[in-house]
């Protein structure tokens, strides 16, 4: 007999993963997907057992989608001291108290820089996602990584184009040339900077990558390091701007939302939290199975790639009254969109900064900003979601 979960498409999943996963955390909270070729684990309890347990579901992924599109083991997909050694290196900048002491400082020029820009529109509309959440999230990233001598398109088109290669657990032969391309790319600009950076370290994030924590003299090889890279730059360019872009969409949705939390700039934390929950950017962590486990009362075989959904864990009736609403106002509890465990996201900090930092500036600067009702807002994803535009007026 046929599953629901078997009968699944790419393009379900795509469209609205989220009746599907409530349908599986209803029916078949553990259940193989043959469409992506993973067994889907939807219930926030048990995302949280598949991505905290090593010993049980490791990082280290036989055909991992991440190492074949980016050169090797990444800080995902691996488990123990190279994780923690990969880990370490970022803890010069991205430390939450760390963070706190230059997020503003740097992204509130950058910010500013795109509104400016909007703000001197004669029609007084934009389509937020490319002109606005988009840039500040892939420049503010940049910046921090030492590639701020980078453009904004650029960084955006190694952005897209790595997404291609993360996502594709199906194996789409297009998804990954254009990955492909777009990591060679990436090599050949970022090697020669790399090669300089182990032995003049500066400031920068892809300098204490290479050399933090290391003996005086020796440094992690540009192997070693750039896979995890690419990571971080599809990540962490990712999550903040589409984050954003989707708080931003639930608030003008419901215009009382949006009036509440204008009237205590305090209140921005909670609406990024809300949002992230309510459409976490990154879909899932995924592991593979050391051993035979059952998990919702199915057991997943020794071998087998699993996904922790963490957009599902996000919208579980089981954690969060009435999940699939929006609500600004809803009790702060913590939510999956970070991740679990020795996995969860580094960049945490700095990306709630600067989703805070561009949403903040935008909403204030706007009174009367809206949707624009001749555009549908459409979203798109479930390995990586947000709006596939986001066109307002003011």
């Amino acid at each position: 007999m046929t599953t629901y979960a078997e009968t699944l498409t790419v393009e379900d999943l795509e469209s609205d993963p989220y009746p599907v996963y409530a349908r599986l955390r209803a029916e078949e909270p553990a259940a193989w997907v043959p469409a992506v070729g993973l067994w889907m684990v939807t219930r926030a309890e048990d995302v949280e057992l598949v991505t905290t347990k090593p010993d049980l579901f490791t990082a280290e992924v036989d055909g991992s989608p991440l190492d074949r599109s980016f050169g090797g083991p990444t800080i995902l997909t691996v488990d123990g001291e190279r994780h923690l050694d990969l880990r370490r290196s970022l803890d010069a900048k991205y430390r939450p108290r760390v963070v706190a002491s230059y997020i503003d400082e740097l992204v509130t020029p950058i910010a500013q820089r795109f509104l400016d820009a909007l703000l001197a529109r004669e029609d007084r509309g934009a389509e937020l996602v490319s002109q606005y959440f988009e840039p500040i999230s892939v420049l503010s990233l940049g910046a921090v990584l030492g590639l701020g001598h980078l453009d904004e398109a650029t960084l955006q088109e190694w952005f897209h184009g790595l997404a291609m290669g993360a996502i594709n657990f199906e194996g789409d032969p297009d998804k990954q040339r254009i990955n492909d391309e777009t990591a060679a790319l990436i090599d050949a600009e970022l090697r020669p900077l790399m090669t300089r950076l182990q032995t003049e370290p500066d400031g920068s994030t892809i300098a204490s990558m290479l050399t933090s924590g290391c003996p005086v003299g020796q440094h992690r090889s540009i192997e070693q390091v750039m896979p995890s890279l690419k990571v971080i730059i599809l990540g962490g360019m990712q999550e903040p701007g589409h984050g954003a872009a989707s708080c931003l969409a639930g608030l003008l949705a419901d215009p009382e939302q949006l009036a509440w939390v204008r009237e205590d700039a305090d209140r921005w934390d909670d609406a990024v939290h809300e949002g992230l929950r309510w459409v976490a950017p990154i879909g899932t962590q995924t592991r593979q199975a050391v051993r035979d486990v059952e998990v919702g009362g199915t057991v997943i075989p020794a071998g087998a790639m699993v996904a922790g959904v963490v957009a599902s864990a996000c919208r579980d009736e089981r954690v969060f009254d009435d999940p699939d609403r929006f609500d600004v106002r809803r009790p702060r509890v913590p939510n999956a969109a970070f991740g679990y465990g020795p996995h969860f996201c580094a960049g945490h900090a700095f990306a709630r900064g600067q989703e805070r930092i561009a949403l903040q500036l935008l909403v204030e600067a706007m009174p009367d900003l809206r949707l624009d009702p001749r555009h549908d807002v459409v979203f798109r994803g479930w390995e990586f979601r947000a709006p596939t535009a986001l066109h307002v007026r003011w």
